[in-house]
Formats: structure tokens, C-alpha cells, sequence
């Protein structure tokens, strides 16, 4: 395609060039042949003056003193070739024969003797004129020059049309170069001109399109992964009531992996959709009660297990809605693995919010769907530029959250 544009761009400079030359080589003939046609006009009203004078003085029609002008006193007296392409009610003409002859005629209206009478200055002035032995004399130096001058404006043409072109062609073989997953960046993205609009533009679109595509490929991974593990106890709970009549253990297993998907679909929609979601200034703290009013809610919990080291108003950069939903499920985990018994705190020092609960000594290690779903956890922190990580241990398990100060 881009060579197509150079050639497409290099026929219209070069058209326009050579219809350019050809329009001023016919603009300076025809102001050669005007030029030629004024000259003998000239000399032809300079003459009739000088008839009128020696006629007023002498009374008679006496001949040019110029060997190109003769005067013929009636319209008779004028050549056979002439009358043939002159009426006689013409006031003045120019006459070409087939022999060779280019005349100019004016016609006179003078008074001799009282009576008004009408003569003739007839010019042969084809051995005076220039332009006709041009071509013959200099025909071949100035069809030279006139080749050598379109040869230049050609090759002009030319390297116009590569100079231009050649930005274009390379923004297109960069782009051509583009491989999904790596960085995008055009050479002409710093042109103060269309060419760097676009590029940089393209770099936008570029940009915008592999993260889309990532939060796809990210989407169809986590729902895959994700949602495998309790959807497979569902299954199981449910291959197992056929047999028996379900149990309050196992309506239990079936509303936990109810509540495993619910919150997994949340968390993978937020993240489908964090790169349209704006950021903002977030009251973190309020986020946390709220967090903590829908656990007191959703569990048999004692608030009385619960220690809060929080300043008074804690303005931190980020999304509400992934605010939200980060805590809500670090503090389901904390429950999960610390039991209803668990002791709960929550810190925040130097942009840093931590989330310990106690863990019953002897316990087991527990893992459920939201242990795997750490690294939907970490995702969610990172769409806000956030960063957490997790710390579990015999008697206790620390989540610390990394938060965006505001500036």
C-alpha cells in the first residue's frame, strides 16, 4: 500500500509539473505571436500617419520610405490573395497564402483633392517574422533545455514524493512489526505534525486493544480456574444427596460454594472492568466499617474479637467499588481460616493496612476456593496501583495491603 502512495503521489507531481510546463510554453508563444502582431500594427499606424502627412503636403499618394509597407489606393489595386481573404468593409486584416506570404492591411480613409478616399498599407512581414523560425534555428536547443528541465522537476517530483511518503511507510512497518503482548512505541509519535498525531494515536489504540485483550485471555483463565474448585464441591455435594438425604454439613458445603462463586464472579467482573472504572479519592476508613457492618451480618461473628487501629479520616487514591471488594474478601478469608472464634485486627501505619486474625493451634491447614484466589486479590490491588501480600503462620495470618497515598 505504501508504495502505491509514492507512486500515486510521484504521477500527480510529475503530472502537474509537465502540464505546468506545457501551460507556460504556450503562454509564452502566444505572448510571442501578440507581440509579433503589436510591432507591425505599430508600424503600420506610424506609416499611415506618415501617408496622411506627405499627403496633406504634396496632394498625392507617394510610396513608403519602408521596403516591408506598400500602399494601394483602392481596394482593387489590391492583390488577388488578399481580396480573396479581406472584404471590402474591413478596416484591417492578416492575410496567410499558401505560398509563403503573411500579410497585415490596414485601411486608410484619407481626403485627397476634396474628395474622400480609402487606401491600403499592406506589410509583408514574413521575412521579419521571429517566432516561426524558431523552431527551425533553435528548435533543438530549446527542446534540450525543455527536456532537461521536466527531467529535473521529475527527479524533484521524485524525491518530493519519497520524502513524504517515507514517514507513513515506516509508521506502517512498525506497525506491521507489532507483536501481541509487547510494548508499543512509533518513531513518529514526537512529529509536530498529522503524522505524529497519529502515530501516537495508534499507540493509544494499540495499547487500549492488547489490554483489553489480556483482561479477556485474564478473564477466561479466572473463570476457569477459579470457579473450578467450587463448582466441584457443589457437584460432589450434590452426586452424594442421591444417595442420602442431604445434611446440615452438607447444605452448609453447598451455600459455601454458592457464596465462593458469588464472590469470585464479582471480583472477576471488577477486574474486567477496572480499566474503565475511575479512580478517585476513596474515605478508606468508611470503606472498612462498611466492610465490617456485611461481616457482622453475613457471619456469626463476636465484634467484641475485633481491634482497630485506624486514624480518624484516611483519604487514600483508588476505586471504590475494588476498595470494597478487597477487603470483604480478605476479611471472609480471615474468617475462614480463623474460625467464628478468631480474633480479628485491623492497622493502618505509614500506607500500610494490615488484617491479622488468630488461628486455632492444632488446626489444620484449610484451603478453599478463595486460597487459590490470592492472585485475584493481588490483581484487584494492582488495577489500583496497590500492592498486597500475604504472611500465614502456626498462630497467625497477615494480609498487608499497600495502598496509593494521596498526593
Amino acid at each position: 500500500m505504501s508504495k502505491s502512495i509514492r507512486r500515486s503521489l510521484f504521477a500527480v507531481l510529475a503530472g502537474f509539473t509537465v502540464l505546468l510546463c506545457l501551460c507556460y510554453t504556450g503562454l509564452a508563444l502566444v505572448i510571442a505571436y501578440v507581440t509579433e502582431d503589436m510591432l507591425v500594427q505599430r508600424l503600420l499606424e506610424r506609416e499611415a500617419v506618415a501617408v496622411g502627412q506627405r499627403l496633406r503636403q504634396h496632394g498625392e499618394l507617394t510610396p513608403s520610405g519602408s521596403d516591408l509597407i506598400t500602399i494601394y489606393g483602392s481596394y482593387l489595386a489590391l492583390p488577388q490573395a488578399v481580396r480573396e481573404k479581406m472584404p471590402a468593409s474591413a478596416t484591417r486584416a492578416e492575410v496567410f497564402t499558401t505560398t509563403g506570404q503573411h500579410y497585415h492591411v490596414l485601411a486608410l480613409d484619407l481626403v485627397a483633392a476634396g474628395q474622400p478616399q480609402r487606401s491600403y498599407l499592406l506589410a509583408d512581414v514574413a521575412p521579419v517574422l521571429v517566432v516561426s523560425r524558431l523552431v527551425p534555428e533553435v528548435g533543438g536547443v530549446v527542446l534540450g533545455v525543455a527536456l532537461a528541465l521536466i527531467a529535473l522537476a521529475l527527479l524533484l517530483a521524485y524525491w518530493l514524493a519519497r520524502l513524504l511518503v517515507q514517514p507513513l511507510q515506516r509508521l506502517a512497518q512498525e506497525a506491521k512489526q507489532c507483536a501481541p503482548g509487547s510494548a508499543v512505541h512509533f518513531s513518529a509519535r514526537d512529529r509536530p505534525d498529522e503524522i505524529g498525531f497519529l502515530a501516537r494515536r495508534l499507540e493509544t489504540t494499540f495499547d487500549a486493544l492488547q489490554s483489553a485483550l489480556q483482561r479477556e485471555h485474564a478473564f477466561a483463565r479466572d473463570v476457569s480456574h477459579e470457579l473450578r474448585t467450587p463448582l466441584t464441591l457443589m457437584h460432589n455435594t450434590l452426586a452424594l444427596a442421591d444417595a442420602h438425604p442431604l445434611s446440615a454439613e452438607g447444605q452448609a458445603q453447598l451455600q459455601q460454594g454458592v457464596d465462593d462463586m458469588r464472590a469470585t464472579i464479582e471480583v472477576l467482573f471488577a477486574l474486567a472492568r477496572a480499566e474503565q472504572l475511575p479512580g478517585e479519592l476513596v474515605e478508606l476508613r468508611g470503606c472498612i466499617e462498611q466492610c465490617l457492618l456485611r461481616l457482622l451480618d453475613d457471619f456469626s461473628w463476636d465484634a467484641g474479637l475485633l481491634t482497630l487501629e485506624l486514624p480518624e479520616r484516611l483519604d487514600v487514591a483508588g476505586n471504590g467499588q475494588l476498595i470494597m471488594l478487597l477487603i470483604n474478601n480478605c476479611l471472609a478469608n480471615a474468617l475462614f481460616h480463623g474460625g467464628p472464634d478468631c480474633r480479628i485486627s485491623m492497622a493502618f501505619a505509614q500506607g500500610r493496612l494490615s488484617i491479622v486474625n488468630t488461628v486455632p493451634p492444632g488446626q489444620p491447614q484449610r484451603v478453599q476456593g478463595f486460597a487459590h484466589g490470592q492472585n485475584l486479590l493481588l490483581r484487584l490491588a494492582q488495577a489500583m496501583r496497590w500492592d498486597i501480600r500475604f504472611h500465614p503462620g502456626e498462630a497467625h495470618y497477615r494480609v498487608d495491603i499497600f495502598t496509593l497515598q494521596k498526593q
